[in-house]
């Protein structure tokens, strides 16, 4: 389960480090894509494989199908830890989520997500403000 938040900076190559705690549930090649609220999702090749499955049933004939699908798949990325457990942003990947130079790294159980840190402040300080709200309408 991936779980927590960090704060890392992009490299001068793009380059950013995943913390070890959140490495020992990452093995091999990951996808990286466009996520929801303009962050970016990275995930194992066997979550990659279980959202593309969700993917694939949705109605080829409805237009948010289709725009989901494009969206997620002509974005993804391959990319490969790198010996000290870094990762590679492509820049495409870096301009969707609005990262400069620091990024905040979520852990969301089955995925990580990489936001820019002002992002990731907005986004953060509104679901706090609305967490109790969240809960009841989600019967939580």
């Amino acid at each position: 389960m991936l779980l927590g938040q960090y704060q890392h900076n992009l490299d001068e190559k793009n380059r950013l480090a995943i913390p070890a705690k959140l490495r020992r549930e990452l093995n091999g090649s990951l996808i990286i894509t466009r996520g929801l609220d303009k962050c970016l999702f990275v995930l194992t090749v066997n979550e990659w494989s279980k959202l593309i499955d969700k993917i694939s049933n949705l109605p080829l004939g409805k237009k948010p199908a289709r725009a989901l699908a494009r969206v997620m798949l002509a974005g993804a990325s391959e990319i490969i830890l790198d010996k000290t457990g870094r990762a590679m942003i492509p820049e495409f990947l870096k301009n969707y989520a609005g990262i400069a130079k620091s990024a905040v790294i979520v852990g969301v159980n089955n995925r990580l997500e990489i936001w820019s840190q002002e992002r990731w402040n907005e986004y953060d300080k509104l679901a706090e403000e609305k967490l109790s709200e969240m809960a009841e309408s989600l019967e939580i």
